[in-house]
This record gives structure tokens, sequence and C-alpha cells, in this order.
């Protein structure tokens, strides 16, 4: 999921993107991608896929924060 979340980031960049879409989005995908790496039983899966996932769902709340104090 954490793949698909940079490729997303990559297909919604540019001035006329929807940020709410996007932010949506990353944040879809990384508890997806928790819920996943925790459904595996392999514990290096686990920990490599919820780390990453981690990484995504707290630059997404910087993104979701950011806008929230660029707005007036």
């Amino acid at each position: 999921m954490f793949i698909s979340s940079i490729i997303a980031f990559y297909i919604l960049r540019g001035p006329n993107a929807d940020i709410y879409v996007g932010i949506k989005i990353f944040s879809v995908l990384s508890i997806i991608g928790i819920v996943f790496a925790f459904i595996s039983g392999n514990k290096l899966w686990f920990f490599i896929g919820g780390i990453l996932n981690i990484c995504m769902l707290v630059f997404t709340f910087f993104l979701l924060l950011a806008m929230g104090i660029g707005e007036p």
C-alpha cells in the first residue's frame, strides 16, 4: 500500500489537484496497509509494512494540518 500511495501522490500533483481528495486517498491506503501488515503472519513484513504505512499516515496528517493552517 505504501507504493500505491506514492503512485497516487504523483498522479494527484499539480496546480489543479484537489488536496482533500489526496488526503482521503492517502489515509485510506495507509490504514489498509497497516491492517494488511497486521494480518500478515510474518513479523518482518509486519514491522516493515507498519513503519512505512505509519510514515505515510504521519505525512498525511501533516498535509492536513498544513491545509488547516493555510486557509483563513
